[in-house]
């Protein structure tokens, strides 16, 4: 009998503590003023099944949030605590059901043991489909002349799973940087390791090849790829990178190039194809894509200047070349596409969307180094039209960059440095049938307050891809460390 008296006293003190843990709302004071919440999700559009939309409410003074969301479709969740942490399974079973409707959320919030309920904000579950399992990004600490500790990781776009694809504790002192997978498929992926034991890795189909990190004939490495839509071809430039420190306080880090050209390599054959219209003596060639179709190159070019003292003269405009799949030659002529330089400004990142209507780019003052540019903003070029436009909806007072499109081209993430003003953070949004743009939201974290108060890492070159990065990372790393390189030919 005494023990099941202690039983019954120990489930009476779970109930209560379950109760003081769960303290609803009483006689709330309302107010007219929306809730000030981390992160900003107010007003925005996101894809269902999405992780949920967990946040907190500003303030050192609040002592617990009560949040209720409902969606115009029907479902309603709740979450109670130190911040909005949502059950997983319930927000997406709220996110299936509303599709193309709205969730409507009432935060009231405890301050000095009185609580307040503030103007309810709606999000927007798209009717569009996002459906990458998840991103791909390095991850890197803002340092400049060491590497630290960096990597490449994936997460899941569900979830909050974060996995390591490579981090360079397995490759120590060595940079890992430049991925890219063919049209967000990963069976198809590539990156560069600069460093002692550099390398360009090309993984087709799980079997990896660690390329030679420069062909005496390029005079560089092989950096900033891109697959063509085959799968045949990678394009890539080389690039002989030099970086420079601002002696004010609202400029850091520049980087330039001695030089750079463009080819395209062909992993079958192991050929670097090449021509004399895309690495020219006076002009540096930079960060080539393939249009969707495969059928035409698009790369950014600057005439070369005197680095370091000329560096601010540096300026891209978007250029294009013929490419033909079947005989891996390219064009006889080069087009201008966007003419950036005209405005004063220069051009970096394009990134056609998959169904080609449109082409994504950073425009910055000068050079193509764009994170540390406060004044780096997204541009929005109609390669049917050809009319361009700043992405008035998306861009911020620092620095946004490094964007890329999932494969349904109707949504994209990219990089942004408005959260503080140091940390790049990734960001979605997504653009219509309309090229109406979405309020970009931040990648949802479990505890995000917690999370990125507690980072001292940066987002950046992120991608969607649409299946886990199959990699053998203890292998890989071995590999690298071997020295054992496969040769390339320079057609």
């Amino acid at each position: 009998m005494k023990t099941k008296r202690l039983t019954y006293y120990w489930l009476l003190a779970a109930v209560a503590l379950l109760a003081a843990c769960a303290e609803k709302p009483e006689n709330a004071t309302l107010s007219g003023q929306l809730p000030d919440i981390y992160p900003d999700y107010v007003g925005v559009t996101i894809p269902d099944g999405i992780a949920p939309l967990n946040f907190g409410v500003a303030g050192d003074d609040v002592e617990r949030i009560d949040v209720t969301v409902k969606g115009s479709k029907g479902g309603e969740l709740t979450a109670n605590g130190t911040w909005a942490d949502f059950d997983l399974k319930e927000w997406h079973a709220l996110t299936a059901q509303n599709v193309g409707g709205e969730l409507t959320f009432t935060v009231c919030a405890k301050r000095q043991g009185q609580w307040v309920q503030y103007r309810d904000f709606t999000v927007t579950v798209s009717p569009y489909a996002l459906d990458e399992w998840g991103l791909t990004y390095r991850r890197i600490a803002p340092g400049y002349e060491v590497y630290s500790h960096m990597g490449l990781y994936q997460r899941e776009l569900a979830s909050f799973s974060e996995y390591a694809i490579l981090e360079n504790t397995q490759v120590p002192g060595m940079c890992i940087n430049c991925h890219s997978s063919c049209q967000t498929d990963p069976a198809r992926f590539v990156f560069h390791v600069r460093g002692e034991h550099g390398a360009t890795l090309v993984q087709t189909d799980g079997r990896r090849e660690w390329l030679k990190a420069g062909n005496d004939q390029l005079g560089g490495s092989m950096v900033y790829p891109y697959w063509h839509p085959s799968g045949k071809y990678c394009a890539f430039s080389t690039n002989q990178t030099r970086q420079g420190f601002h002696m004010v306080s609202d400029e850091r880090v520049e980087v330039f190039d001695l030089s750079s050209d463009v080819f395209v390599y062909n992993p079958e054959t192991h050929e670097i194809l090449t021509d004399s219209l895309l690495q020219t003596k006076d002009w540096s060639e930079n960060t080539p894509v393939f249009s969707p179709d495969g059928r035409t190159l698009y790369y950014m070019t600057a005439q070369q200047k005197s680095y370091p003292l000329e560096f601010k003269d540096e300026k891209y405009n978007l250029c294009k070349i013929g490419f033909d799949p079947e005989t891996g030659r390219f064009g006889e002529r080069v087009d201008t596409v966007f003419n950036a330089v005209g405005m004063g400004k220069s051009l970096t990142w394009p990134r056609p969307s998959y169904d080609g209507r449109y082409l994504m780019f950073t425009l910055i003052d000068y050079g193509y180094f764009a994170i540390w540019h406060n004044e780096a903003d997204q541009w929005l070029l109609d390669l049917q039209t050809g009319e361009a436009r700043e992405m008035k909806e998306v861009n911020s007072p620092k620095a946004d960059s490094y964007h890329n499109w999932s494969l349904n081209s109707h949504w994209f993430v990219f990089t942004s440095r408005r959260d503080d003003g140091y940390y790049s953070r990734l960001y979605l949004a997504s653009i219509d049938d309309e090229g109406r743009l979405s309020k970009p939201f931040m990648l949802p974290q479990r505890n995000p307050q917690k999370y990125y108060q507690e980072s001292v890492y940066s987002f950046n070159t992120p991608d969607f891809t649409k299946s886990k990065v199959e990699f053998d990372a203890y292998r890989a790393g071995r590999e690298i460390l071997s020295d054992h390189r496969v040769e390339t030919t320079v057609r």
